[in-house]
């Protein structure tokens, strides 16, 4: 159920440093790197790692960059559990769309909590 998991960061060349050798003996590489973001694992078919450098540019601290994603399969059971969330209490944090052309279609949202979440698929 989990696609991948975000955390933020100060340096993007020093965690993708420490990172990709940490998690080297486990098979995981850097699988994409977009600079303000990089994606860590051992397929885009299974979950990731991805560092970032916070959207809002500030403080990656706890909670600031960082995000679950679930993988949703398909862009129709993405845009169905984006509605169901805002309907459960959850706020827009991003209406469901294509993020990446012909890669990375997203929608997300805030829970009750304010825990950020995405429904995505990968292609």
């Amino acid at each position: 159920m989990i696609g991948y998991v975000t955390i933020g960061v100060h340096d993007m060349a020093k965690a993708k440093a420490f990172y990709s050798e940490l998690l080297a003996d486990l098979g995981a590489s850097v699988l994409m790197d977009m600079g303000r973001i990089a994606f860590i694992g051992k397929s885009m078919k299974e979950p990731l790692l991805g560092i970032c450098v916070p959207w809002d540019e500030q403080d990656p601290a706890p909670g600031n960059g960082n995000m679950f994603a679930i993988s949703a399969g398909s862009k129709e059971m993405a845009d169905k559990l984006y509605h169901k969330a805002i309907e459960l209490g959850a706020s827009c944090e991003g209406k469901p769309g294509q993020r990446i052309p012909d890669m990375f279609y997203g929608a997300y949202v805030r829970d009750p909590d304010g825990n950020k979440m995405t429904f995505y698929v990968f292609r």
